[in-house]
């Protein structure tokens, strides 16, 4: 069974980079008791084919591109079972929220729309503040 096990943390990671925490969890769905959960993710951390630091760092930055606000990738690599520590490391390694911000609003326009959608992305209020200017003055 621990072939299997070893076998689907393979196939689950040759899709997407995985966390420990979330790689744990398919495990279990497929059966695999703690014993061999825990031989499997040990193998797979030992050789580097699991790094929840690569893990944040990758999410982080593909999150970043996608628009997201800090409190936002917080959120998501914290749902992954990511420890706190690394998650402040993934979030220093990005260009700075605020500059991201002044890119969407330059892309999409300083308006109260642009400041809602800042702040549904997760942007801290003062960053929305800062960008969106008065238009952040309309988010309700």
């Amino acid at each position: 069974m621990a072939g299997d096990a070893h076998e689907l943390a393979l196939r689950s990671l040759r899709t997407r980079d995985r966390s420990v925490q979330e790689l744990d969890k398919r495990l279990a769905a497929s059966g695999a008791d703690d014993e061999e959960r825990a031989e499997v993710l040990e193998s797979l951390q030992r050789t580097g084919l699991l790094d929840d630091r690569r893990f944040a760092e990758d999410r982080a930055a593909s999150l970043a591109r996608r628009s997201a606000g800090d409190a936002l990738i917080r959120h998501e690599l914290a749902a992954a079972g990511v420890a706190a520590e690394l998650v402040e490391g993934a979030l220093a390694s990005l260009e700075l929220e605020i500059d991201r911000a002044r890119a969407i609003v330059e892309r999409r326009g300083r308006d109260a729309r642009t400041a809602r959608y800042l702040a549904g992305k997760g942007f801290a209020g003062e960053v929305v503040g800062a960008v969106a200017g008065g238009a952040g003055d309309e988010i309700g």
